[in-house]
């Protein structure tokens, strides 16, 4: 067996071994009776990814019923379906990072805490006078460089994932409160604070940021081998091992690409504030999540899709939208997010019998 095929192997562990199935109810023409495409596991994800643009008409619907003076005006509707894409595009490029490292296997509770650090040191670097250049440096290489920590910790310090992160969460945090003195770090660079007013051909810089990334994660996950170990390493990492896959290096790179989604995602947010400080992106580690959930991305790993994560984000967008359109308070959007998590948690389990997995170490990774 070649080694594509034991990756293969590997990224569909639930098939290897079994025996083909039974042959279904015959029918008059003597063939098996074909499930129908509404039903089949293939088809799951798409079922999904149908009910939660379901979930988004029915937000609409509700906010055609609440504020019926607001979506009368055409204007107003379209600048604000703009306004919900623009209010995504940082937590989504977050979330495609977040879920390549929950497919692999693991949890990013850092992810918050990497985008203020990057942002606060990227705007420290321009008040430097290293220019727009340094700043998306920084905050890029910033972004990398925590992730890659966060992959060590976990591949070769043999770290649970979610204490690792935990502890990088916090440690970050507090290099940014002590790199900005506690104060809020003004970005002066035009070209950064540009991103977030300049269109191209009448579509926002950054939903087409957005869309690069996502367009990217697609790719990346079911077009390209790293897709495929990503797949394998989080649903057997033992059986992946066998195939021949470096777990711990690709544990590592799982973590240093959700961090280089967090450097792109500070710019964005640095750029929608035109400025940076160590509380930006608070909580942002659970919305990334709970749009991964949400999207169909199972928390012990092994299944996932990008698609799915986008829709998640787009979820929480509108309902955050609807809230502020109503006057609705941050803390009532934040108990609707908490009980959609434990919600989305509770089916998987119920499911799967797996979220478990979440507080053990990778046994792979240690490997």
């Amino acid at each position: 067996m070649t080694t594509s095929e034991k990756e293969t192997a590997a990224a569909t562990p639930g098939q290897v071994g079994k025996a083909a199935p039974p042959a279904g109810p015959h029918h008059g023409s003597g063939g098996p009776a074909k499930e129908s495409w509404w039903k089949s596991d293939a088809n799951e994800n798409a079922r999904r990814n149908l009910g939660l643009v379901g979930v988004l008409v029915a937000l609409v619907v509700i906010g055609i019923a609440t504020r019926p003076d607001l979506y009368s005006d055409p204007t107003w509707v379209k600048n604000n379906i703009f306004t919900i894409l623009q209010q995504a595009s940082a937590i989504g490029v977050v979330t495609v990072g977040m879920t390549f490292v929950i497919i692999g296997g693991g949890i990013d509770l850092s992810v918050g805490a990497i985008m203020a650090l990057a942002g606060v040191w990227a705007t420290t670097v321009a008040t430097q006078s290293f220019g727009a250049g340094g700043m998306i440096f920084t905050a890029l290489a910033v972004g990398l460089g925590v992730g890659l920590v966060n992959g060590v910790l976990i591949s070769y310090g043999r770290l649970v994932p979610f204490i690792a992160t935990l502890a990088m969460m916090v440690a970050a945090r507090g290099l940014a409160a002590e790199i900005s003195d506690k104060q809020t770090q003004v970005s002066t660079s035009s070209v950064i604070n540009g991103i977030a007013t300049q269109r191209i051909l009448g579509i926002p810089l950054l939903v087409i940021i957005l869309a690069l990334v996502v367009a990217a994660g697609w790719v990346l996950l079911n077009r390209t081998t790293f897709g495929r170990r990503t797949v394998a390493v989080g649903g057997n990492s033992e059986a992946a091992r066998l195939a021949g896959i470096n777990v711990k290096w690709h544990t590592l790179l799982l973590y240093g690409l959700s961090g280089l989604c967090c450097g792109i995602a500070a710019i964005m947010l640095m750029a929608q504030a035109n400025s940076a400080q160590a509380a930006m992106a608070n909580l942002y580690e659970l919305d990334a999540i709970a749009a991964a959930i949400i999207g169909g991305t199972l928390l012990s790993g092994g299944r996932g899709t990008i698609m799915g994560a986008l829709f998640g984000v787009l979820v929480f967008s509108t309902i955050t939208n609807l809230f502020a359109i109503n006057g609705l308070s941050t803390e009532s959007q934040n108990m609707i997010k908490g009980a959609i998590i434990v919600a989305a948690v509770l089916i998987q389990e119920f499911r799967f019998k797996s979220v478990s997995q979440l507080f053990t170490r990778n046994k792979g990774a240690t490997a």
